[in-house]
């Protein structure tokens, strides 16, 4: 297939693009390269690419391609409270206007990155896709908002799907350090101590980045009856963690490390969900995760650890995405609306 992966050169589309060249398709990207100084490590291979604000597509970037890969958006809650109506334009508004315009264009795939955030609160019982949607971020809102609008879309020519992703981590070449998991274990390793910022007790459901690329290309290469206006939550139903259980496992994996509490860490974090991705496995038995929290902590205290992440890189505009666009923005090179001042070369 030709695939066009919008927001190809972030956190997620730098291990997704080369596992679906690795599969035998052809990818071109479509990013506005506002973290394309985010390297962290070895970058990857540049593919073709479109350098374009999700929010201004036509049908004309879409056509001639097979299926639609939509990552692009503000990728979380710090970014989505910086400014809420940016965060509905670009997630939502933006993935509106790009599913729009890839039915206009004859494609007839489109595979739309959601969350799980759009769970919301709904506490510690365990719960599938059928489940009721109790955002409680602009980020969780969006994605609701996203495909409740792309699915009305849906015909006989269009197929759109939902990947409802858990809480993702993992290395990348565009690294967060903002992610939970990735957080942790940066903490642990910088200075001594697996800083919690809430209670623990909530619930999450967690995913490796590599398996999120997975559920990816196994339904990009799916039947069109299986997948069809239809939503996934990504990841196993055995990878659910109390966040304190997590820090129990970076401890134990990053020598001299304590786990501790950050100022302000006595309240439970709102965001309290436990999900059930059996029915990813069901429908699509080609998906298979290979990944584990600890396996992960693993992977990320041998990458830290390589590449020699510093407390000042994890604080700094390279691995925090709200820093980076205050960087952007205190230095004139990105608009209010996040669009770039000029294009760069």
């Amino acid at each position: 297939m030709r695939v066009l992966v919008t927001g190809h050169d972030g956190y997620i589309g730098t291990v997704l693009v080369p596992l679906f060249q690795a599969a035998g398709h052809e990818v071109v990207g479509l990013d506005s390269f506002l973290f394309s100084e985010c390297v962290f490590g070895d970058d990857v291979e540049p593919v073709p690419a479109i350098r374009k604000d999700l929010r201004d597509v036509t049908p004309h970037d879409f056509e001639g391609f097979d299926a639609v890969v939509n990552l692009a958006a503000l990728s979380n809650d710090p970014l989505g409270d910086l400014n809420p109506q940016i965060t509905y334009d670009i997630n939502h508004h933006g993935s509106v206007i790009a599913a729009r315009a890839a039915k206009a264009a004859g494609v007839p795939r489109f595979l739309m990155s959601s969350s799980c955030s759009l769970y919301g609160a709904h506490g510690d019982a365990p719960i599938d896709e059928s489940a009721a949607f109790l955002p409680v971020t602009p980020y969780g809102e969006s994605k609701v908002l996203s495909e409740q609008d792309i699915s009305k879309l849906a015909d006989d020519d269009f197929h759109p799907t939902f990947l409802r992703n858990a809480t993702a981590y993992g290395f990348s070449p565009r690294l967060r350090g903002d992610l939970v998991v990735n957080n942790l274990v940066a903490y642990a390793l910088t200075i001594g101590e697996v800083r919690m910022k809430s209670d623990g007790t909530p619930w999450r459901p967690l995913v490796h980045i590599e398996d999120i690329s997975r559920a990816f290309l196994a339904i990009a290469e799916a039947p069109l009856e299986l997948v069809h206006d239809h939503a996934f939550n990504v990841g196993r139903s055995t990878e659910n963690y109390q966040i304190r259980d997590v820090a129990r496992i970076v401890e134990e994996t990053v020598p001299g490390s304590k786990v501790t509490f950050a100022r302000g860490s006595g309240e439970p974090d709102k965001r309290n969900y436990r999900v059930n991705c059996d029915h990813i496995a069901e429908v699509l038995p080609s998906f298979q995760p290979v990944w584990t929290v600890p396996l992960g902590v693993e992977q990320l205290y041998a990458a830290y650890t390589k590449y020699g992440l510093t407390e000042e890189q994890l604080h700094g505009g390279r691995l925090q995405r709200i820093a980076k666009i205050r960087e952007l923005l205190e230095a004139g090179q990105i608009s209010d609306d996040l669009r770039w001042a000029s294009v760069p070369a």
